[in-house]
């Protein structure tokens, strides 16, 4: 049964056999898918399958151009938007070093000026103690000279004490105020 099943198979309808007899014959296979083939493309026509997927193509190509349009358009505002920052930090840059070369102008000035100050300062804290030196002079000169009085005064008593009797001291007390009431009136 085997062998009759593959004697079937291999007499049964083959492309060989399809194939075989006038061209232009139903039973010719060829011709058939020819013809079905000639009217499969004339279906498409008359239902324009054609145009339908040239507008289908023509409008994906339209999207496709808008979308490239809007990515060149981008590709500009973002170069533009980059020059701008690039301009933006080159001008944020010089001020800066402005502002360094400023601050550093600024440094060597107040540090002339803290120089003068600090000599102003020192000539002023000189004059002081200058001041101070001839102050103290002055008082150690004034303190010598009421310290030499005082023991002036003090031997001068000694002196008149010893040798001044009574009677000669109340005639040095009336001449004292006969002096001062001259002096007074």
């Amino acid at each position: 049964m085997r062998k009759l099943a593959t004697l079937f198979a291999l007499t049964a309808a083959t492309p060989a056999f399809a194939a075989s007899g006038p061209f232009f014959s139903l039973t010719n296979t060829d011709f058939i898918v020819t013809m079905a083939f000639i009217l499969f493309i004339l279906v498409l026509f008359y239902f324009k399958v054609p145009s339908i997927l040239g507008g289908m193509l023509d409008k994906r190509a339209e999207g496709i151009q808008s979308e490239l349009d809007e990515a060149r358009a981008l590709r500009e505002e973002a170069q533009t938007i980059l020059a701008s920052y690039e301009r933006k930090q080159k001008e944020v840059q010089e001020q800066a070093d402005r502002i360094v070369a400023q601050a550093k102008d600024e440094a060597v000035a107040a540090a002339e000026q803290a120089k003068l100050d600090l000599q102003a300062s020192i000539a002023r804290r000189l004059a002081a103690a200058e001041d101070q030196i001839a102050s103290a002079e002055a008082s150690a000169v004034k303190e010598v000279r009421d310290q030499a009085i005082t023991v002036a005064v003090a031997a001068a008593d000694a002196v008149i004490a010893k040798g001044m009797t009574a009677a000669d001291g109340n005639k040095l007390i009336d001449a004292a105020i006969a002096e001062v009431d001259a002096k007074l009136h």
